[in-house]
């Protein structure tokens, strides 16, 4: 079962997070998902285990427990349908020129005539 862990610490480690699932059965993975461009963690991650029902457990033990201060949300990850995937064109309309208007002067490119 993939079990999804939001409201993590931002300090806390994959081996950390490993540790707290394996008190409840075999871990398969753990990811903690991380900016690409700072390299910080976002605060949630996905944690994998083969059997349903220590994941089952881990979830109902975990969900709501407090990690270094912090109140974590734990719960079985479903995957989003494909339709819900934010697109990066939302909010930009329909002309993508860069801001210029069509009647404004000295924002000519050239090639119009």
């Amino acid at each position: 079962m993939n079990i999804f862990v939001g409201s993590l610490p931002f300090s806390i480690e994959e081996a950390d997070l490993r540790e707290s699932f394996e008190a409840y059965g075999a871990v398969d993975t753990v990811k903690i998902i991380t900016d690409k461009f700072t390299g910080r963690s976002k605060g949630f991650g996905f944690v994998e285990m083969p059997s349903d029902e220590e994941a089952q457990k881990a979830i109902d033990e975990l969900n709501g427990a407090t990690v270094q201060g912090r109140t974590i949300v734990v719960n079985k990850s479903e995957p989003k349908p494909e339709g819900e995937r934010r697109s990066y064109n939302n909010n930009r309309g329909g002309d993508s020129r860069g801001g210029y208007g069509n009647n404004r002067g000295g924002g000519d490119r050239g090639g119009r005539y």
